[in-house]
């Protein structure tokens, strides 16, 4: 096959993958209100866990990570036999970001993308990814806010990416895949810059 038709296919498959959204196929197959209509309004795992319903939330937390590990790690191990290299990987993991914050299925309306660029992540190396993991755990243990170990993974994955591959087209993707992630969380960095952002395991008053 054709190169440069292989990635386009692959990338949209990617996409397509990633705009299956767990929260709202979980919540909807175990009867819990379309999580895009309460809370934060926004479909993740997160979100899901405000209806009460942990092992809903916990099966949205998989989902949205598996459906960014699997196309990327198919990518990656077989991908090159067929002609798909770094550039096409790179467009793979981007696409399936892209599908979780604005999925076709879903009228456009996605998550933050914090578990599907973990997924994304473990796919491409899991080294990678379960360093950019352990910062999440860290920032969450310490500061006790889910948003702000987000950001700082964010940033952090980049670097460590770069640490170890340097400089190509899969680091661009993430970089922009960790812009993207930063700025769905607009709203996020507004309440801690306010002191308004809920801690982890902090009651609703």
């Amino acid at each position: 096959m054709n190169p440069v038709l292989l990635t386009v296919l692959c990338a949209l498959g990617a996409y397509l993958i990633g705009s299956i959204s767990f929260a709202v196929v979980v919540s909807r197959a175990v009867g819990l209100a379309d999580p895009r209509t309460y809370g934060s309004k926004n479909p993740g795992a997160t979100n899901v866990l405000r209806s009460g319903n942990r092992k809903a939330a916990i099966a949205t937390l998989l989902g949205d990570c598996i459906k960014g590990v699997v196309p990327v790690w198919l990518a990656v191990h077989y991908g090159p036999a067929y002609g798909l290299h770094d550039s096409g990987i790179a467009l793979v993991a981007l696409a399936v970001f892209l599908g979780h914050l604005w999925p076709v299925f879903f009228r456009f309306a996605g998550g933050k993308g914090v578990a599907t660029a973990l997924g994304v992540l473990l796919g491409l190396n899991g080294w990678i990814g379960l360093a950019t993991l352990v910062t999440w755990l860290a920032i969450a243990y310490a500061f006790r806010y889910s948003s702000l170990a987000a950001l700082i993974a964010a940033i952090f994955a980049p670097f460590y990416y770069a640490l170890n591959f340097g400089a190509d087209p899969i680091l661009l993707a993430i970089v922009i895949m960790s812009a993207l992630l930063i700025y769905r969380h607009a709203g996020n960095i507004a309440n801690l810059i306010s002191g308004k952002e809920s801690r982890i395991g902090a009651k609703k008053k």
